[in-house]
């Protein structure tokens, strides 16, 4: 078997990795490459391989980094089924017609300034149509099923923990010379005790790990603590009557979130102040979460046994839809909490909030996820007193507070239980989804157990064999 790293190369953005073996060809998640517009667009338009001689794929799960360039694939040729949990079909559905209509908008602003240049008009990556039509592809894998996805290898779909329906891919082969072998993916791992999903599942028996490194670097706080930072913040709002505004990708870091909300508010933490998820995709993707409760851990059935309702819905949420809904939020002067996409602040509903916002020194910015460099949403982190939001500067008077314990990404110490999980089968182990510092201090804590090979932090279009 042989394996090709062609995305989230020592990046955290456009997982997609090439397995062959035996003459075939089976694609692990086919993400969008996140930058720079017009980098991203010729990145992502040209793949680096025909996607007509691809035999099969399978998504890890739905977030746009693993699957948002699968519309592109299917075409440019690409004929073959998608495996994937019913979860991730479902988000992958709503994810990618939501992405086909970003593609389309995205070309007519970068096609304004080729204009200008003299430059000729360029085509959208893919259409809400494109969209639509790789969806037949899609093939239902449960949980823990196997099946053969090409001729010689059977894979398994094993709980993630990082979103609904996300999975570690297995892969179980044999050798040159017969001897049975697996593979492990990991796509995003997540972590221990977040609301709503259950745990990772840890690799057993693999020879070959491949995994993310995005929090190699970083010791996550405890969950209880990142909660009441939270609480912390939220009083502190509170009480000088301001607003609290926050950037969240729509599928799990919102869920998580209004989970929490609904948590402390049961709970008198904090006062029972509105709370509005202004994201349609949000929306939608909370529907998703109420009907795959097959992906509930045991705490959250309880929580919904005790309490009649889900973590999703309590009085003082307001789901958005339309355009005048998410202005009409303009016009409330008391406190209340904004969550709305995207999570890096790029685009969408978040930059007219931020823009109306962020120059009230009442109100707080609260940024909960990673950001990616030349991001908003990382000019913000770093706390920047100036932005550009829609070509104008704003001052930033608004506090800012950064809470990364409640990300859906396994830190440090989780990273190096993965690892070491398969210790005595291990031998090969690939780091990939992480930038360069949080690789180098992951492979600094491997090497202290001598029970592991030697990691590589994987380049972009390099091969290994398995």
């Amino acid at each position: 078997m042989k394996l090709t790293t062609f995305g989230a190369a020592q990046t955290v953005t456009g997982s997609m990795h090439l397995v062959e073996h035996n003459g075939h060809k089976l694609l692990l998640d086919c993400g969008t490459y996140q930058g720079k517009r017009e980098e991203s667009y010729h990145v992502n338009l040209n793949f680096p391989f025909n996607p007509a001689e691809i035999d099969a794929m399978i998504l890890s799960h739905a977030h746009i980094d693993h699957s948002g360039n699968i519309p592109n694939l299917v075409k440019q040729g690409f004929k073959g089924p998608i495996y994937a949990t019913n979860a991730t079909m479902d988000l992958a559905d709503i994810m990618l017609r939501d992405s086909g209509h970003i593609q389309e908008n995205d070309i007519k602003y970068l096609n304004q300034k080729r204009r200008k240049k003299g430059l000729p008009n360029l085509e959208p990556l893919y259409t809400q149509k494109d969209a639509l039509m790789a969806m037949p592809q899609f093939r239902s894998l449960w949980y823990d099923e196997k099946r053969q996805v090409i001729p010689g290898v059977v894979a398994q779909l094993v709980e993630a923990g990082h979103i609904i329906g996300s999975a570690a891919v297995v892969l179980d082969y044999f050798d040159e010379a017969g001897k049975p072998k697996r593979f492990w993916y990991s796509g995003d791992i997540g972590r221990y005790d977040v609301p709503i999903l259950r745990d990772p599942v840890l690799p057993s028996g693999a020879q070959t790990v491949l995994m993310e490194c995005t929090y190699g670097d970083k010791l996550h706080e405890r969950m209880d603590d990142s909660y009441e930072e939270f609480i912390d913040a939220v009083n502190r709002t509170y009480n000088r009557g301001g607003k609290i505004i926050v950037p969240a990708f729509a599928i799990g870091r919102t869920q998580n979130l209004t989970y929490f909300l609904s948590e402390a508010m049961l709970n008198k933490d904090i006062p029972e102040i509105p709370v509005v998820v202004d994201s349609p995709l949000a929306v939608n993707a909370s529907d998703l979460y109420r009907k795959h409760t097959e992906c509930f851990d045991d705490e959250t059935w309880q929580f919904i046994a005790q309490h009649r309702m889900q973590g999703l819905d309590f009085e003082n949420i307001i789901y958005t839809r339309s355009v005048d809904e998410s202005k009409a939020l303009n016009d409330w002067q008391e406190p209340m909490i904004i969550i709305s996409a995207s999570g890096m602040a790029e685009a969408g509903r978040i930059l007219h909030h931020l823009k109306n916002n962020i120059e009230d020194g009442r109100n707080t910015i609260m940024i909960i996820s990673w950001q990616a460099p030349h991001t908003l949403g990382r000019r913000l982190a770093d706390r920047e007193r100036k932005v550009n939001i829609f070509g104008k500067e704003y001052y930033r008077k608004a506090e800012v507070v950064t809470i990364g314990g409640l990300s859906a990404h396994a830190g440090q110490n989780l990273l190096v239980e993965y690892a070491l999980s398969s210790k005595e089968t291990l031998e090969k182990l690939i780091l990939v989804h992480g930038e360069e510092d949080a690789a180098s201090a992951l492979m600094e804590k491997f090497a202290e157990h001598s029970e592991l090979p030697e990691a590589v932090f994987a380049e972009n279009g390099q091969t290994f064999e398995l």
